[in-house]
C-alpha cells in the first residue's frame, strides 16, 4: 500500500512519512507541502504539485485548516482515499465534507486525535456524561497550534451533549467576554496556549457533593503514531464514505 502526506514539511506530516518509511508492510509515496517545496524528508524530496501524489493509495492530510478543504476536494478527484489530521472539523465542517466528498470509493476518515489515550478519553467521557449535571472542558495546546478550540475539544463537547443535555443557569457573568469559554453544543470549553505544551485535555464533570476528572496527556508526538498507521492501513476498508474518529477501527 503507497502512503503520501499532504503537509509533509510539517511537524506531523514529517513525523508521519518517517514512521510510514519503516513501516515494513506500508511503502511512502510522493510528499506534497507548497511551503516546504525542495526540502528532503524521509529521504524524499517535497513537492509542490498536488498531482505529483495521484498514484497513491492513501495521502494523510497534515495541513491547515484554510486549505484542508481545497486539498481534499483534489484528493478525491484524483481517486485518493484521505486520512485527516488537520484539526478544526466540527459538526458544520463534517456536513460540509460529506457533501463534497460524496459516495466512496475512495473513502475520507478525519481524525480529531489519533492518540489511542484520547480516543478512551471522550469515550469515557461519552458514558460519564448522562450521570452528572454539567460539564466543561479544558484542552491545552503549545503556543505554534493553529487553531482554537482544538478538534479534540470540539468532538468531545459535542460527544457529551448528544448523550446529555447541558443547558443549565449558571449564575456568573462574564466581566470581559469570553471568559467562560466558547460554547460547543452546550458545553464551556477553553483553550489554552503556552510553550512547553504538547496536547493535553481535561474534561471537568460535576454534580450535587462531587466532580469527575478525566484527563489525556501527549508527551510526545509519537504517541499518535499507532493510530496513523491503523488508520491508513483500514481506511479503504470502511463502510461509510466519510467517518469521523478512530473508534469504528479500535471498536472503542
Amino acid at each position: 500500500m503507497i502512503i503520501s502526506v499532504s503537509g509533509a514539511g510539517g511537524r506531523m506530516g514529517s513525523l508521519v512519512a518517517g514512521t510510514v518509511a519503516v513501516s515494513p508492510d506500508l511503502e511512502l509515496g510522493p510528499l506534497y507541502d507548497p511551503h516546504h517545496s525542495g526540502a528532503m524528508v524521509a529521504g524524499q524530496r517535497i513537492s509542490d504539485d498536488p498531482a505529483s501524489i495521484a498514484g497513491a493509495d492513501v495521502v494523510v492530510e497534515f495541513t491547515e485548516p484554510d486549505v484542508v478543504m481545497e486539498n481534499l476536494a483534489t484528493w478525491r478527484s484524483l481517486g485518493l482515499s484521505a486520512v485527516v489530521g488537520t484539526s478544526g472539523f466540527d459538526a458544520d465542517r463534517v456536513a460540509r465534507l460529506r457533501t463534497q466528498w460524496g459516495s466512496g470509493p475512495p473513502n475520507c476518515l478525519v481524525v480529531p486525535n489519533f492518540s489511542i489515550g484520547a480516543v478512551v478519553m471522550m469515550r469515557l467521557a461519552e458514558i460519564a456524561a448522562p450521570h452528572f449535571a454539567a460539564a466543561e472542558v479544558i484542552e491545552l495546546h503549545h503556543d505554534r497550534k493553529v487553531d482554537a478550540p482544538s478538534g479534540t475539544a470540539i468532538a468531545t463537547a459535542e460527544r457529551i451533549s448528544n448523550v446529555a443535555s447541558q443547558s443549565r443557569a449558571v449564575q456568573s457573568t462574564e466581566l470581559l467576554a469570553g471568559a467562560r469559554g466558547a460554547d460547543v453544543a452546550g458545553v464551556p470549553v477553553h483553550a489554552v496556549r503556552l510553550p512547553g505544551l504538547v496536547a493535553h485535555q481535561l474534561v471537568l464533570f460535576g454534580g450535587p457533593g462531587e466532580m469527575l476528572t478525566i484527563r489525556h496527556d501527549t508527551t510526545d508526538r509519537t504517541a499518535f503514531m499507532p493510530g496513523v498507521l491503523a488508520a491508513v492501513r483500514a481506511v479503504a476498508d470502511l463502510e461509510d464514505s466519510v467517518t469521523v474518529g478512530l473508534e469504528s477501527i479500535l471498536g472503542v
